[in-house]
């Protein structure tokens, strides 16, 4: 006997008849004489629902209040689940996060996950129960309700499963698992059997939406193995598990991309100590994630700074370094939010020598400039204009091997 914890995504319980199709696969697995947690996320569009509805009565809605009102899509799934395995003649016992409970910090609509309590899910569990778990949210250590942000469903998931020392978290989406590129981009793409850690990290975090980083992250921390899968078909999907020589050998397992770049320029910033913490800790403390940056000296003691930050905190990141700019004597501030983020990654990429010379060298011969890099042991990036990212990614996915035999 396993014990097993299932994940369906917002897709896979869209509706009763969907929840209803989930109940029939949980109640299939148990029946195999597996124990299973599920944890489930709101119908697909009903969190955006919840989002218009706040902004309807306030714009700038309390963070606090907000988190309380978009508790409520799990809540509604978690419910109807339960009656669907009763239905069906399977004891099925719901839980909100703060029934678990599970624990959080107090970052309203971002709170990250401190601990699980496992005891109730562990007594249900003794006693026949099929728990079903609300994604997305958790409690305070003052009672507050509070939400995980996007994709927070799988780090639940992944949390329960290593509190309760599962064997196996199988996270169940509209897809069949990871793949070596965006199918809607490039019809040719694989599907990716095994992939590492590291390389589902790198991966989701470069704009690939199969999973959740966090979830990722906490995964590969305690060695907990997921398996990324359809809910709508028994395919085997993707195995997210430790590095092993295997996949050592492969030299580039994925091409990603985004469009969620936007790029800031400062120019003629004064080259001396204390002048990058000045302009970054204002956008830091705005909760603003900078990825690239790259400073050009210029003569006379000045420095060019140029940086990328989410397209959604642009105008904000654009106020905020202008009044930085003004302060610190700086040219002026320019900004571009027409560029897009390519990416490959590959643990093979430790091993091998030329990497980045060979991706460099296929975006030129299609006459796309590079207009920012970044690199890690497994990754390479390359900003670029938006309007060539399909190009870049059929190029590179073809020239690294990746297409369909």
């Amino acid at each position: 006997m396993a014990l097993i914890v299932q994940k369906y995504g917002g897709a896979s319980v869209a509706s009763c008849d969907l929840i209803k199709k989930v109940a029939d696969r949980v109640i299939s697995c148990k029946k195999q004489g597996n124990d299973v947690i599920v944890v489930l996320s709101a119908m697909a569009g009903e969190t955006d629902r919840l989002i218009e509805l706040a902004r309807q009565v306030q714009p700038m809605s309390d963070p606090r209040e907000l988190d309380v009102l978009l508790a409520t899509g799990e809540q509604m799934t978690v419910s109807l689940f339960a009656m669907a395995a009763k239905e069906k003649g399977f004891e099925a016992m719901s839980f909100l996060g703060y029934q678990v409970p599970i624990n959080t910090d107090s970052s309203y609509g971002k709170a990250r996950i401190l601990d699980i309590s496992p005891e109730r899910l562990d007594a249900a569990l003794k006693s026949g129960y099929i728990p079903v778990v609300a994604g997305f949210q958790g409690v305070t250590s003052r009672g507050n309700i509070t939400t995980l942000g996007r994709g927070g469903s799988d780090t639940t998931a992944v949390a329960a499963a290593v509190a309760l020392n599962a064997d196996l978290c199988e996270i169940y989406t509209d897809v069949d698992g990871v793949y070596t590129t965006d199918p809607n981009i490039c019809p040719n793409a694989n599907k990716i059997d095994r992939i590492s850690y590291e390389e589902m990290m790198e991966m989701a975090s470069l704009g690939a939406e199969v999973l959740e980083i966090r979830s990722v992250e906490l995964a590969m921390r305690y060695g907990m193995p997921l398996h990324v899968r359809s809910s709508f078909n028994c395919n085997t999907g993707t195995y997210v598990i430790k590095e092993d020589e295997t996949m050592e050998q492969v030299l580039v397992s994925g091409v990603t991309y985004s469009r969620n770049e936007a790029r800031i320029t400062v120019t003629k910033v004064p080259d001396r100590p204390g002048i990058a913490a000045g302009i970054f800790n204002p956008i830091s403390e705005a909760n603003i994630v900078v990825d690239m940056i790259i400073q050009n000296t210029r003569a006379g003691d000045l420095t060019d700074m140029t940086f990328t930050v989410p397209r959604g905190n642009y105008e904000m990141a654009m106020d905020i370094v202008k009044k930085v700019a003004k302060g610190i004597g700086a040219e002026k501030v320019a900004g571009d939010q027409s560029i897009a983020k390519v990416s490959i990654v590959g643990a093979g990429m430790r091993n091998h020598a030329g990497v980045a010379g060979k991706m460099f060298d296929i975006l030129a011969r299609h006459g796309i400039n590079i207009l920012m890099i970044s690199t890690s042991e497994i990754k390479i990036s390359c900003i670029i204009e938006e309007k060539y990212t399909e190009l870049a990614v059929h190029a590179l996915h073809e020239e690294f091997g990746l297409n369909h035999e």
